[in-house]
C-alpha cells in the first residue's frame, strides 16, 4: 500500500508549548514551501507563516486557497507539501494519492464554528431549524423568506456560499443529509466574496467559517442554529462544550515525502509548537491541552521517517 494515513488529533496545546519562533532547526534554512486548499484554515496558516517567517526569512511558503476539495486534488497530483482542509479526506482522494505514491500525515489544528449569516437588513432571520435549512438549502430550495418560515415576509433570498470544491460546502451538506442541494446560488472558493456578496444585498444568506464572521460581525449578522434542542449561537463556547451543532475539526496534510525536506520538516514542526498561540487570535477554537504530546511526536515521527 503507498498510502500511510497518520491519524493526528490536535496539535494545539500542551504542558510545554513552544514559544513562537522557534522551529525544529537551529540553523537558517531556504526554499520554497506550497501549500493549498481550505479557504477557512488558509488564516490559520497564514498567521502560522507569519510568525514562521521571522526565525525564516529565506524560506518562501506560497499560500493558495483553492478549497478543501481543490487542495487536495493538487496535493495527490504531488503539486503541493501541505494540504488545508476543514474536513478529513475521502476515500476517492485518499485512493488518487495512494495511485501517485502519495504517502501523507493528517494532523488535526483546531475547530471551527461553521456560521451562517444574513444582511443585517434581515433582522427577521434570527434562528434556523434543521426542517428549515432543509427548506433553504434543498433541491427545491425556496425563493422567498416566507417560505422558509410562514412568520417571515415574502422577501427574496439571495445566497452565497462556498463552491462545490469547498469542505465547508461538504460539510454543511452532510450536517443536514442533504444529498443534492440547490445548486442556483452564488458560489466561490473565497469567503471574502461571500462576505461581500451577503453585506451587499438584503435578504442574502449565507456560510463559512466563524473567523471570517468575527472579522465582518460589524457589518453581518449570525443566525443560530436549532439542531432538534433549541437555537444555539456559533462561539467559541458552545464549539468547545459540543451544543452548537456545525462544529467542525481543522485540518492540515503533509506530504511525507516532502519532509525529507529541511525547510518541510522545520516548517512542519513549527506549525505544531505554534498554533496554540495563534489559534484564537484567528478565531479559531483549540483542541484540548492534553493532545499536543500525541501530535507533536506523531509530526517528529513522520519527519525522522521521512530522512
Amino acid at each position: 500500500m503507498a498510502l500511510v494515513l497518520t491519524l493526528v488529533l490536535a496539535a494545539c496545546g500542551g504542558d510545554d508549548p513552544a514559544t513562537p519562533g522557534t522551529g525544529g532547526s537551529e540553523e537558517a534554512l531556504s526554499g520554497n514551501i506550497e501549500i493549498d486548499g481550505s479557504s477557512t484554515v488558509g488564516p490559520l496558516t497564514e498567521a502560522i507563516n507569519e510568525e514562521y517567517s521571522v526565525p525564516q526569512p529565506d524560506v518562501v511558503v506560497n499560500l493558495g486557497t483553492s478549497g478543501t476539495g481543490g487542495g487536495f486534488e493538487r496535493f495527490c497530483k504531488g503539486e503541493t507539501d501541505v494540504s488545508n482542509a476543514s474536513r478529513p479526506i475521502k476515500d476517492e482522494e485518499a485512493a488518487l494519492c495512494e495511485t501517485a505514491g502519495i504517502e501523507f500525515t493528517e494532523v488535526r489544528v483546531g475547530t471551527d464554528a461553521l456560521t451562517m449569516v444574513v444582511n443585517p437588513e434581515t433582522d427577521y432571520v434570527t434562528c434556523l431549524t434543521t426542517e428549515q435549512l432543509i427548506t433553504l438549502w434543498g433541491p427545491d430550495g425556496a425563493t422567498t423568506w416566507d417560505q422558509v418560515n410562514p412568520d417571515f415576509p415574502a422577501d427574496p433570498i439571495e445566497i452565497f456560499a462556498p463552491g462545490v470544491d469547498s469542505g465547508t460546502y461538504d460539510f454543511f451538506n452532510e450536517t443536514l443529509e442533504i444529498e443534492e442541494p440547490r445548486q442556483d446560488f452564488q458560489a466561490s472558493e473565497d469567503d471574502n466574496v461571500i462576505v461581500q456578496g451577503i453585506q451587499g444585498t438584503p435578504g442574502a444568506w449565507g456560510y463559512f467559517g466563524f473567523a471570517f464572521f468575527q472579522e465582518n460581525a460589524d457589518t453581518l449578522t449570525a443566525v443560530e442554529y436549532d439542531a432538534g434542542e433549541g437555537c444555539v449561537a456559533p462561539s467559541i463556547e458552545t464549539a468547545q462544550d459540543g451544543s452548537y451543532g456545525f462544529t467542525r475539526p481543522l485540518f492540515i496534510y503533509l506530504k511525507n515525502e516532502s519532509l525529507s525536506r529541511p525547510e518541510v520538516a522545520d516548517y512542519a514542526t513549527f506549525y505544531v509548537q505554534t498554533v496554540q498561540d495563534v489559534i484564537e487570535s484567528v478565531g479559531y477554537i483549540p483542541e484540548p491541552e492534553e493532545d499536543l504530546a500525541a501530535a507533536q511526536t506523531a509530526v517528529e515521527e513522520a519527519v525522522a521517517a521521512a530522512k
